[in-house]
């Protein structure tokens, strides 16, 4: 009986794990024109021939998207297929040939676009917009593939994406030892939390309870950050700022905030963005009645203020 292989459209040669009985015993490897399925693999003109149809022991190599690759039984390429198309792209933009512009790129000329785009996804998030989620979701990963990318042309250290990623899997698989390994047990998310700040000390070696708090995040989200660790230590509440300025006053209510179970980075941005919204609000409506909104009267703005 024939097989269909679906494999990636740029990456013919990865072919998925679960194709390698129907290889093994293939009489004949085709693939439809195009196809970088490599040498070992004849062509054939695809013209909408059910794959059933194909001689016994003959293996069909189509891309995603292919109309074969919806036939029954076909095998599907692997979860995370794709990412392979994306680190080849991204090698082909920073080759010799490839673009200009990335191909003069550094790890520090790049960081205003990391922080642009994670703000980005953040906001579609709040938004709650999923087509924007998902375009989101693939700048903040370019940015990464990106670095890693830039990161092998390093004349003494040089890594690559898949170091990045095996180091990901290894701290993925060491902090979750209930999951990856037998004996240990975690009932609850919040046990997980605790387990997982003791594997991460004993991992850093760290002698602060703040130390590895990022301290270029937004002031927000630092006193909250600052004061969550300092709470795990036992640190009494009374230590934090107490002074009249207004930092201290702002690290206070982001204190109390995060004490509280909130997240005073995201309540602050609700308030603001709410702010913004009352605040186009009026100008609308004041344009509306022929007035310039850039030249609002104290006046004006209270007649046309929308909600408390």
């Amino acid at each position: 009986m024939a097989a269909t292989i679906v494999v990636c459209p740029r990456r013919g040669a990865a072919l998925p794990a679960a194709a390698l009985p129907a290889l093994r015993s293939a009489t004949e490897v085709l693939a439809v024109p195009g196809l970088d399925a490599g040498a070992a693999a004849g062509s054939v003109d695809w013209t909408g021939t059910d794959p059933a149809e194909l001689a016994d022991g003959t293996v069909l190599l189509v891309p995603a998207g292919h109309p074969a690759a919806a036939h029954p039984g076909a095998v599907p390429p692997p979860t995370g297929h794709a990412v392979l198309d994306a680190v080849a792209v991204m090698d082909r933009l920073r080759s010799p040939g490839g673009c200009p512009w990335d191909a003069e790129q550094t790890h520090t000329s790049l960081l205003r676009y990391l922080i642009e785009e994670c703000y980005e996804l953040y906001q579609s998030i709040e938004d709650g917009d999923r087509t924007e989620l998902r375009e989101e979701l693939g700048d903040v990963l370019l940015q990464v593939l990106f670095h890693a990318r830039v990161a092998t042309e390093h004349p003494d250290a040089p890594f690559g994406i898949d170091e990045v990623a095996t180091g990901l899997v290894d701290k993925l698989v060491g902090r979750h030892p209930h999951v990856f390994a037998a004996g240990e047990q975690v009932a609850t998310a919040a046990d997980q939390d605790r387990r997982w700040d003791e594997l991460k000390r004993a991992e850093k070696q760290r002698e602060s309870s703040v130390d590895g708090v990022a301290t270029v995040q937004p002031a927000v989200a630092l006193a909250a950050k600052l004061t969550s660790r300092t709470a795990k230590a036992g640190l009494p509440v009374d230590l934090l700022p107490a002074g009249d300025d207004a930092g201290a006053a702002l690290f206070r209510l982001a204190a109390a905030a995060q004490l509280g179970g909130g997240d005073p980075e995201a309540a602050l941005r609700t308030a603001a963005r709410e702010f913004e919204a009352r605040v186009r609000s009026a100008e609308k409506a004041a344009a509306a009645d022929g007035l310039d909104p850039h030249a609002l009267t104290a006046q004006d703005w209270r007649r046309y203020w929308a909600g408390p």
